[in-house]
């Protein structure tokens, strides 16, 4: 019997690492159970060889896709998609290679689509493409059928082969969507759910208790949670403005005496005046380069239109902040100019940082005749101080205030003083620290930055102090 399987075409999976295998029958040795196939194609590329042996240990599904002697070589090279049915061998079983040739387990044609399996109703059609277009090498191209072009017969056969039955002509005939929907007896249906429901419990319209639940909104809350408390910060000594971040809590402004407690009682415990310069620094460096365009313009093809920053500095606590912004800046690729007028004496603070600065590439000028004439990106005010007002009447604090002035360019202010202490350059932004101080309308939009105070050092002053910070370092203020 192992004769009738010469010549018929036939498809061998010998599982993930071996792949599939199809070719013709040439030998079936029952004895060795071992199968050859002629012409043999791997994963729907030709071999190069003309023929292979299989063990039926090797094989882990065997399918017959033609049984037939006399056109079954031109139809295998003709086209690599077959329409019999496959019949599936188990894997290791001795007596496969005698019972698929049985004539029930065959399809009887090339072209029958129809296959009465075992255990399934005799109407039980499949439709199924047992050697499909994914198991093509990757140069192969779908082959084309040889035939009349626009053949009636050709065109049935691929109707046929993709939806699996003639097209039905009763399709052309409209839908009658009034007679159906004559058939629909739409009072008697919802009364009888009406009646079902009101027999069960689900829904009564008697009692105020039973009455149906309340429906919320797609943007609705149907957890409920504790009530936010939007005043988490309060102090012993308000200051006389009250700020609001985005989320809408409440951010009172502190005295500047509230504020230099703080800032003492914070480096008694660690945080000294170097780690807050390099707090305010950072802080004020991620703000500037916001506003100087963010990711759209800082990335390595525009290296070429590099911003430009003018830092005005004074020589104090407020000026060495400024500088330690500066060389964060100039360290992200910004051109900084730093205006420091020249001191025999400085601050241990603003020496310290201005040798980090001159480390960068930055540039330093003495002179109010050193700065561009041309508008900058951004300036960087540093010149004010909350205690020694006297610098203002400085003719250098005066000729920088009015290069400011003139320059025509967004100014951000770095720590500003309180209302009533005199601001010359009008600000389009300021960066408050920690707490706002009560800024004057000249400060422009106010932003606060997180320098890194402890919860309990405001609490070892009398302030309730919960973080309105988040994910941030810097986020914005509004007056209410």
């Amino acid at each position: 019997m192992a004769a009738d399987w010469l010549g018929s075409l036939v498809s061998i999976n010998c599982g993930p690492t071996l792949g599939v295998y199809q070719g013709e029958v040439s030998s079936v040795d029952q004895c060795s159970q071992t199968i050859s196939l002629r012409q043999p194609f791997h994963n729907g590329v030709k071999c190069p060889v003309p023929e292979v042996t299989f063990s039926a240990i090797d094989i882990k599904e065997l399918k017959i896709l033609d049984i037939s002697n006399g056109n079954a070589r031109n139809n295998f090279s003709a086209s690599t998609k077959v329409n019999s049915n496959p019949v599936a061998v188990p894997k290791g079983d001795p007596r496969s290679l005698d019972k698929v040739n049985s004539p029930q387990h065959c399809s009887k044609s090339y072209g029958d689509r129809h296959l009465d399996i075992p255990g399934q109703p005799k109407g039980f059609r499949r439709r199924h493409n047992s050697w499909s277009s994914s198991s093509r090498g990757a140069n192969q191209a779908t082959p084309k059928k040889n035939g009349v072009k626009n053949g009636g017969s050709q065109r049935q056969q691929r109707d046929d082969e993709c939806f699996g039955d003639a097209i039905d002509d009763g399709l052309d005939t409209d839908f009658d969507f009034e007679g159906n929907l004559a058939l629909f007896d739409k009072a008697a249906v919802f009364s009888e759910i009406d009646t079902s429901e009101r027999r069960n419990g689900a829904r009564s319209r008697g009692t105020p208790q039973e009455q149906p639940p309340s429906r919320y909104r797609h943007d609705e809350n149907i957890l409920e949670a504790k009530p936010i408390v939007y005043r988490q910060i309060t102090v012993p000594q308000p200051g006389a403005k009250e700020y609001c971040t985005d989320s809408g809590l409440v951010v009172p402004s502190i005295s500047y005496e509230l504020h230099k407690r703080l800032l003492s009682a914070a480096e008694r415990y660690g945080l000294s005046l170097e780690r807050r310069l390099e707090m305010t620094g950072v802080c004020a460096s991620q703000m500037a380069l916001t506003l100087l365009g963010g990711p759209n313009r800082f990335t390595p093809k525009n290296l070429h239109q590099r911003p430009t920053v003018a830092l005005l500095c004074g020589p104090h606590v407020q000026g060495a902040q400024g500088i330690s912004c500066g060389r964060h800046l100039a360290n992200h690729e910004v051109e900084v100019i730093l205006f420091l007028p020249n001191f025999v004496k400085m601050l241990d603070s603003v020496t310290s940082e201005l040798t980090l600065f001159n480390k960068t590439g930055g540039k330093q000028v003495s002179s109010i005749k050193d700065l561009p004439n041309t508008p900058v990106d951004l300036i960087i005010n540093c010149l004010d101080c909350h205690e020694n007002t006297f610098l203002m009447d400085q003719p250098w604090y005066r000729a920088a205030a009015d290069w400011a002035n003139k320059n025509r360019a967004p100014v951000l202010s770095i720590d500003p003083p309180v209302v009533g202490q005199g601001q010359a350059v009008e600000a389009k932004w300021s960066l408050s620290l920690c707490l706002p101080l009560p800024l004057a309308e000249g400060a422009g939009r106010v932003y606060l930055c997180d320098i890194g105070i402890p919860r309990q050092v405001f609490q070892e002053l009398g302030i309730k102090y919960l973080s309105p910070f988040g994910c941030k370092f810097v986020i914005p203020l509004h007056s209410p």
